[in-house]
């Protein structure tokens, strides 16, 4: 059973949980401008972001009494590792899905001609 959130911790909680928010969606968008764009330097950003995402994720289980439990320790990790991995996944299932609307059989060496409109 999780213990109740601490008041002490109440505001710990609600800030770190908009982090979480925040800095997951600043992940993704900079994983995909990244990707679409054709822009690689936009990558090390994205994993900045996904720094403070891991670090949010952490804040809001240690202020949330998650850590006490084996069961949300293990639901944590499995949720940064999705998070880390999903945006990699999607990207290839769109390539793949996309890769036989174009001419070119070159299609995974210019992803972002993929997404653009003709």
């Amino acid at each position: 059973m999780i213990e109740p959130v601490e008041m002490a911790n109440f505001f710990t909680v609600f800030f770190s949980a908009a982090m979480v928010i925040m800095t997951g969606a600043l992940y993704a968008l900079l994983f995909a401008f990244s990707r679409v764009k054709g822009q690689p330097r936009l990558m090390p950003m994205a994993y900045l972001a996904y720094l403070g995402l891991f670090a949010s994720v952490m804040t809001l289980a240690r202020a949330a009494n998650l850590f006490h439990s084996g069961f949300w320790t293990t639901i944590v990790v499995l949720m940064l590792i999705g998070y880390l991995i999903a945006p990699h996944a999607i990207w290839h299932l769109c390539v793949g899905t996309h890769a036989g609307e174009h001419e070119s059989d070159d299609a995974e060496a210019r992803p972002a001609k993929i997404f653009q409109q003709s």
